[in-house]
């Protein structure tokens, strides 16, 4: 059995270490890839810290992979060896990205640009899947608008407002850029006022400050609005304040999408949708299947979507 490096967590709650695990081979429909970049994300440091989600110990984490593809499994014919490629893990030891190799379906898997770096691509995988399911999957398991998978879907909701809460996260920038995508206007969200010419690249109208009251959010998106109903309220950050925030700013008939439990009740004509952007739960596949295999790679070729900054790089194990 071949052997290769791995930041395991031995058990649950223990600290990571470097250790040896096999080397996979790709099974049907799933390529083996060389990890060249693997980003950090907060489910990372939950898992170990709280001993969530994953089941069997020892484990490898890592949910934001870059590399290269090494080996094809049976049926695959769309990568070749030597393809540079991102995806999000299935949270499976054998698909995880702190280890040197790693299993993908091939599936949800898709190529970088050639102007972007493997750590440009690290960036993107969960945090472009959780606001693309959150807008674009059906209910209860999203909003439910019309994805932008065609020039004609593209530029649909024009005019229609959407506020974002913690637009500078990584799920807050994507979500204002497939808003823009999608021809949301005004695009509202709440943020670090430090962020406000970013954000406003990347597509974001109105910018306000993530410490102002409710009464004073209201205030500002009101004169943003120019009569306009909230109908749609993303809740990046989704802790129980911006949850509260975000339900008292919806208008009956509204939803807001939020990224944790919930741990508020909705109200009366106003319904609250948990995003899970999990690339196999059955309401997720068709949904990501077609982000991965024909729309993202496109997306970044043509600038209408852009990469998280990475200022921090830690090299490999």
């Amino acid at each position: 059995m071949a052997i290769q490096k791995a930041l395991l967590v031995p058990k649950k709650f223990a600290d990571f270490v470097v250790g040896d695990t096999e080397k996979y081979k790709p099974g049907p429909g799933e390529i083996l890839i060389k990890v060249q970049s693997a980003a950090l994300n907060p489910a990372d440091w939950k898992i170990r810290k709280f001993g969530v989600i994953v089941e069997e110990y020892p484990a490898v984490l890592g949910i934001d992979i870059a590399g290269d593809v090494e080996e094809l499994g049976e049926g695959v014919t769309d990568f070749k060896k030597g393809d540079r490629v991102f995806c999000a893990s299935q949270w499976d030891k054998n698909k995880s990205a702190f280890q040197q190799y790693t299993l993908a379906l091939a599936s949800t898997t898709a190529r970088i640009p050639t102007h972007l770096s493997y750590d440009d691509a690290a960036t993107i995988p969960v945090g472009l899947s959780t606001a693309w399911v959150g807008l674009y999957n059906k209910n209860p398991y999203g909003a439910g608008f019309s994805a932008p998978i065609s020039p004609a879907e593209e530029g649909k909701y024009a005019g229609e407002p959407i506020v974002i809460l913690g637009g500078a996260s990584s799920v807050g920038q994507a979500v204002i850029q497939l808003a823009k995508l999608s021809g949301f206007s005004p695009i509202i969200t709440s943020a670090s006022l430090k962020h406000t010419e970013y954000l406003q690249s990347l597509g974001a109208t109105h910018i306000l400050d993530r410490n102002l009251s409710v009464d004073g959010l209201k205030l500002h998106i009101d004169k943003a609005m120019n009569g306009k109903a909230v109908k749609i309220v993303y809740d990046a950050v989704a802790v129980e304040d911006t949850q509260r925030a975000g339900l008292s700013l919806l208008a009956s008939g509204g939803q807001m999408i939020i990224t944790t439990n919930p741990v508020v009740k909705g109200e009366e004509g106003k319904s609250i949708h948990r995003v899970l952007a999990s690339l196999r739960i059955p309401p997720n596949i068709e949904t990501l299947e077609a982000l991965y295999q024909h729309k993202v790679t496109g997306f970044l070729e043509r600038g209408v979507f852009k990469v998280n900054n990475c200022p921090l790089k830690v090299e490999g194990i």
